[in-house]
């Protein structure tokens, strides 16, 4: 049986009225809300051929037809358009990321996500960098007043940590200078293994006289580089799933809040060989996520991936829009993780 033109025309007003209604669609509704100059008769013959071929499913004998994985599959592979974002969308991800730029990496990270949930209305996911895999790329001290330093610890994908120290004496801005270089001389480069028991003897050598600037250095760079060897799991939206007819059945939304709640299936779904993924339905292989359809996208610094933002939803979601919205966003993440924190320093 062939994919003709006419049955594709069909399908794809089939799928953009279920995915904005929720409603099995019958031949009738197809006939009046999209001008296929076609009859009904006919509509309804062209819909049974695409059951047939696995393109739509009918759930009662008496009911329109809804989708299939298969069919959504088309529809994202061949036949949607991925609208361009309105200004309000533009202006919101450029700013609101943005505003959270002086914050630590994970802050950005989360700010990007629960963007992503408020203007795609669904759930999002993000898997942060693996702190423990980081190298440390630069650390610095900076004078606040008299008896106080900041000291901020830069990896190679991340600000992960602003701490202040409380020192005894005023540091002089020379001293600064000098207590600066020493510590990059000694750590830039090195993972949390590599700082060592030979690496701390030769920072408390070189930082005599400076004891409490030490004592307060090393316990937070060890904190900083160890406290996560795996990558971290938001999530953010997860009520927007009751904006969903398919959730107000209590044992579906009850099983999508045990998956969002269990961080080894979110990793899973997130697993992605690919710049870009759209998984629906049964191509989700994680137990309890096979009704769901998960889009997602890897955010890279300078082309090194960190990690991944993604969302997920019932298999209807208006798959276009969330692509469109996701690429945006990850554009704009790259972008200041690549100029902002990681300019040459």
């Amino acid at each position: 049986m062939e994919m003709d033109e006419r049955k594709i025309k069909i399908l794809q007003a089939i799928i953009n009225d279920y995915i904005n209604t929720a409603e099995p669609v019958g031949s009738r509704t197809i006939a009046k809300k999209y001008e296929l100059g076609i009859s009904s008769a006919t509509i309804r013959n062209e819909m049974a051929d695409l059951e047939e071929m696995g393109y739509l499913e009918q759930l009662h004998s008496s009911s329109g037809r809804k989708p299939s994985n298969k069919g959504y599959r088309l529809y994202v592979d061949k036949l949607m358009q991925i609208p361009s974002l309105t200004p309000e969308e533009q202006y919101r991800i450029k700013t609101q990321i943005l505003d959270t730029a002086l914050y630590e990496v994970d802050r950005v990270i989360k700010q990007a996500t629960s963007l992503l949930s408020e203007l795609t209305k669904l759930t999002c996911i993000v898997k942060t960098p693996s702190v423990g895999k980081s190298s440390i790329k630069h650390i610095q001290l900076i004078n606040i007043d008299t008896n106080n330093i900041l000291l901020v610890i830069i990896t190679d994908s991340g600000i992960i940590k602003n701490n202040v120290i409380r020192v005894g004496k005023n540091v002089t801005g020379d001293a600064l200078v000098k207590l600066n270089n020493i510590l990059n001389a000694r750590v830039r480069s090195l993972n949390c293994e590599q700082i060592n028991l030979e690496v701390i003897n030769n920072l408390r050598m070189d930082l005599e006289g400076y004891e409490d600037i030490f004592s307060a250095i090393i316990p937070v760079l060890y904190e900083s580089l160890s406290k996560s060897d795996s990558n971290e799991i938001y999530t953010e939206g997860t009520t927007n799933i009751f904006n969903y007819p398919e959730y107000k059945d209590i044992d579906k939304a009850r099983d999508f809040l045990s998956l969002l709640d269990n961080k080894d299936k979110i990793v899973d779904l997130l697993s992605n060989s690919d710049n870009f993924s759209i998984r629906i339905g049964s191509e989700n292989y994680v137990q309890g996520a096979q009704d769901c359809s998960v889009v997602s996208a890897v955010y890279s610094l300078n082309n090194r991936p960190l990690g991944e933002i993604g969302v997920i939803g019932p298999t209807r979601i208006p798959y276009s829009k969330v692509i469109s919205l996701l690429t945006s966003v990850v554009r704009e993440l790259n972008y200041i993780l690549t100029h902002i924190y990681f300019d040459d320093r």
